[in-house]
């Protein structure tokens, strides 16, 4: 990934931009940073957005998605992989957004290619917060978003769909998790990310088959049920597996 400039031209090109996607996973959903435009003057008007805006002409397309995830958010440093491009000449066609870019933007009608990013974070080890023109900025879960800002509902649901895909050839998962975490919890993930329920049993059998985890001899503390053994991601395990061509981890 390349460092963001310490001198950012002050030309925006007003036909690019970047947009983000943040998963997160609280242990029971999987969830997505989302900021909050705050008042809009058109009615009914979606105020929720991912973090995103026009990059600088200086800057190529990951440093100013670096650049944008740190401004609105307060994130940085973290990976970031392209969704893909988005240019329907209609991406602006909500009265609510058009109004709201005639205050933030230079050229608000101007027609805007985004390129959409994704990612995936432990959200213990962040605490977003909004500035810029994010009037908030929070993890909310991905199942109970029904409308965005422009299209943002669609480029959601493509890092999401490039995100189920992904989990099936690759054990990325485990971003979204503690170091150390139980079998439920890694179940409760799959069943998040992939939207369908998976047997318990089965689950249990295939991950621990695959080797791929270390069996901390560790218990739960402080729960309010019986204590779950806890595990970890078994980096090198994991190496061996790639090395021989195995590229089957889906349920």
């Amino acid at each position: 990934m390349h460092n963001i400039p310490k001198k950012i031209a002050s030309e925006l090109n007003p036909n690019v931009s970047v947009d983000c996607v943040i998963f997160g996973f609280d242990l029971d959903q999987l969830t997505v940073l989302v900021i909050d435009r705050g008042e809009i003057s058109a009615a009914n008007g979606p105020r929720l957005a991912l973090p995103g805006n026009l990059i600088y002409d200086n800057e190529n397309l990951d440093q100013a998605a670096n650049r944008v995830l740190e401004e609105l958010t307060g994130l940085k440093d973290i990976y970031l992989e392209q969704v893909g491009a988005f240019g329907d000449p209609f991406r602006i066609h909500k009265e609510s957004d058009r109004e709201w870019l005639k205050s933030i933007r230079a050229q608000p009608d101007a027609r805007v290619i985004t390129v959409a990013y994704f990612s995936l974070v432990k959200i213990s080890d962040y605490l977003p917060h909004a500035s810029s023109f994010a009037k908030n900025a929070g993890w909310t879960p991905v199942n109970e978003i029904s409308e965005l800002a422009f299209d943002h509902f669609e480029i959601l649901q493509a890092a999401k769909d490039k995100l189920k895909q992904k989990i099936k050839i690759q054990p990325i998962g485990f971003n979204l998790l503690p170091e150390k975490f139980t079998l439920s919890q890694l179940h409760r993930l799959y069943e998040s990310i992939l939207d369908k329920p998976l047997d318990k049993r089965n689950f249990r059998r295939k991950i621990l088959k695959l080797n791929i985890l270390s069996n901390l001899k560790e218990k739960q503390r402080g729960v309010p049920h019986k204590p779950s053994s806890l595990y970890e991601f078994n980096e090198e395990k994991y190496q061996e597996l790639t090395q021989i061509g195995f590229d089957n981890f889906g349920f």
